[in-house]
């Protein structure tokens, strides 16, 4: 599709391929380090005091992995765009589908992170020290309060 009022600039085949290279061997650094990363929570995962926290660290890993990923795959498409609409449009969707993917991840976490609290206080919902819903009082907290 093109726009009569946009210019076409024309990308150089050496200059994509020079991208598309780099692109690659970005993808593959992270690819490395996601597995020696992964590779470290399942060695320390177990060990932490927080019963479930290996889990969340796994799911953020994984998060972390599919948007990086997303964004590897953004990169490509732009190196391989034909003209300005084109690079503009796979932009768009990327965002687009990034926005609904952010949503979907924010509520698993939250999910998870809601049953590690779960876990550790057993089933209590955080109201504070003073049971209030609003942290500490008093002499010492720096918030107004009684003494005790």
């Amino acid at each position: 599709m093109i726009n009569p009022g946009m210019p076409n600039y024309e990308i150089p085949a050496e200059f994509r391929r020079l991208a598309e290279q780099n692109v690659e061997q970005a993808r593959k650094a992270f690819t490395g380090f996601l597995d020696a990363a992964n590779k470290a929570v399942e060695v320390f995962g177990g060990s932490t005091p927080l019963p479930g926290a290996g889990e969340v660290t796994r799911r953020t890993l994984a998060y972390a992995e599919q948007n990086v990923t997303a964004a590897f795959d953004l990169a490509q498409k732009l190196v391989q765009a034909r003209d300005v609409n084109e690079a503009l449009k796979h932009q768009s969707d990327y965002l687009h589908a990034q926005v609904a993917s952010l949503q979907e991840q924010l509520k698993d976490f939250t999910a998870a992170v809601d049953k590690v609290r779960e876990d550790v206080t057993g089933g209590s919902t955080p109201t504070g020290r003073n049971g209030s819903g609003k942290g500490p009082t008093g002499p010492g907290t720096g918030a107004p309060g009684k003494a005790v």
